[in-house]
């Protein structure tokens, strides 16, 4: 798909649509000519044989042509109409569907109800010419901006905002790697985003919601570009091979059984979710599906980046049987497991650094306050105790609730004490030493937001890093336990024991003779 849209951006460059079929034309006419004049004319060829060599299309010209073609069959129009756009290439996003083919009509100034075949083209090579992810953010908030009667000014409404976000949300949903998901808090999760951006206003310009989208969500609405360059580069196949009638029905079941998400970044992670039937019910944690779609649009991929499965070696098959097992071995997603949940193990300093220490990976320490807000602190490395600030580019803190906001991004903003004596003991956040901006005591106590200070309700730790991880941090803490066993038995001589304090305090109790056999 990438190499389609560079080839797509290569060729409006050269000033339109594609060239590929008339240019090979050309060529061949201009060969065909020069063997002529080399033989003397002796081999001329007729003229019909010249057009009658084969042209070769582009995908974009396929589907144009065959959406035109069902679009006269259906509707008498000589050109792509709404419903046949709505049909053929998003069966299962009508919103969106409508939203991407207004937004073609009103860049091609076109006056009819539908789009004119070689305007649908070259407004379709334009969208898959985008390939920088902030072009892409404009794009998607000006289709679903508000347009006035006279089409000179738009705006977002908080209604479409929301109904932008909650249309990334279904995609990256629909093609979860566990099935088809919906979280029940996925509606206060969309409000703080909301009410973050608008600020209890009822409108804000495009250009507005645009930055701010990409400052504080900066991932979060381009699984809906990537998924609209999919289709309109892909959907020609099954047109083409199935029809129009059986290819829509079978678009979308393909869009129900594909949990691979092919053509698709795996985006949003899979949360650990506690064993159902256990010794006792399970309890919800802080972080829900919702939020998690939400903070993996808007963290560094190293984060959430899917891994990718190691591909087979050559030796003893063949290539079909390579192609076809890297095909299916795509991607695996990322996995976020729990480290640490007050709930459970107890809130305290000594719990928080038993749990999270020497995980080596990324980490996300969710903070519920007592009067329901919500904090996230992100580290992109390992946790380690020090008296100075570390971290990486790619650390950050965040509001996540009531709103939605990032408070603070960058390196070496995030402090951990409990030894060194003579510096702030706890957890700190934040550039600046003097005022930081989430701060937690060494007793895991208190806490205080831009000094303001707030009650602990529940602390959780998340794991973003892949299995080894996870495995190797298990393997040190029980190397520990070893060692802290090893330490507990002590083997004294006899030597040794006549001088050891032990011995003198039990002389001191009354029992002179430890040993019945000394004399």
């Amino acid at each position: 798909m990438g190499n389609h849209a560079s080839s797509n951006g290569a060729s409006l460059k050269r000033g339109g649509a594609f060239t590929i079929g008339s240019s090979t034309q050309r060529e061949r006419k201009k060969s065909l000519a020069k063997s002529e004049n080399s033989t003397g004319g002796g081999g001329t060829t007729s003229g019909d044989e010249i057009e009658s060599v084969p042209t070769i299309m582009s995908p974009v010209e396929k589907l144009a042509k065959i959406l035109t073609e069902k679009s006269k069959e259906d509707e008498g129009v000589n050109g792509v109409s709404l419903s046949t756009f709505t049909l053929y290439l998003f069966p299962r996003y009508q919103l969106l569907a409508e939203k991407l083919f207004n937004h073609f009509h009103r860049q091609s100034n076109s006056l009819r109800s539908y789009i004119t075949t070689s305007d649908f083209k070259m407004q379709t090579e334009k969208f898959l010419a985008i390939l920088d992810d902030a072009s892409a953010i404009d794009i998607i908030v000006r289709m679903y901006s508000v347009y006035d009667a006279t089409k000179e000014n738009a705006f977002v409404t908080p209604e479409s905002l929301r109904s932008l976000l909650m249309c990334s949300y279904h995609i990256a949903m629909d093609h979860y790697s566990e099935g088809p998901q919906m979280c029940l808090l996925i509606n206060k999760t969309l409000k703080a985003v909301v009410d973050s951006c608008f600020h209890s206003k009822t409108q804000l310009s495009m250009q507005f919601v645009s930055h701010w989208l990409a400052a504080n969500t900066p991932r979060l609405l381009l699984p809906i570009h990537r998924y609209c360059v999919h289709c309109l580069a892909t959907s020609y196949r099954t047109l083409e091979i199935d029809g129009p009638p059986l290819a829509a029905a079978k678009m979308e079941k393909f869009l129900v059984d594909n949990k691979s998400g092919e053509g698709l970044e795996l985006a949003t992670p899979v949360l650990d979710q506690p064993p159902i039937f256990g010794d006792k019910p399970p309890h919800p944690h802080l972080l829900q599906m919702s939020m998690s779609w939400l903070l993996a649009g808007a963290l560094s991929p190293n984060y959430s980046r899917p891994r990718r499965a190691n591909s087979p070696s050559n030796s003893g098959t063949g290539l079909a049987s390579v192609n076809f097992l890297t095909k299916l071995l795509f991607a695996v997603p990322s996995h976020w497991l729990i480290l640490y949940d007050s709930n459970e193990q107890g809130l305290g300093a000594n719990r928080f650094l038993h749990h999270v220490l020497a995980y080596k990976g990324p980490t996300l320490i969710l903070i519920k306050a007592g009067d329901g807000s919500l904090f996230c602190i992100a580290s992109s490395c390992e946790w380690k105790e020090s008296h100075l600030y570390w971290g990486g580019e790619d650390c950050a803190a965040f509001q996540l609730l009531p709103k939605f906001l990032l408070l603070e991004k960058g390196s070496k903003m995030l402090y951990l004490n409990t030894t060194v004596r003579g510096y702030p003991q706890g957890l700190r956040a934040g550039k600046d030493p003097r005022n930081p901006i989430i701060s937690v005591d060494g007793g895991f106590e208190k806490f205080e937001f831009r000094k303001i200070p707030l009650s602990i309700s529940c602390i959780e730790v998340w794991g973003c890093g892949d299995q080894s991880s996870r495995e190797t941090q298990l393997d040190i803490k029980k190397w520990q336990f070893k060692e802290a066993e090893r330490q507990q038995t002590v083997k004294l001589s006899a030597a040794d024991w006549l001088d050891h304090p032990d011995r003198y305090l039990l002389e001191l109790a009354g029992r002179p003779v430890y040993n019945q056999k000394q004399t």
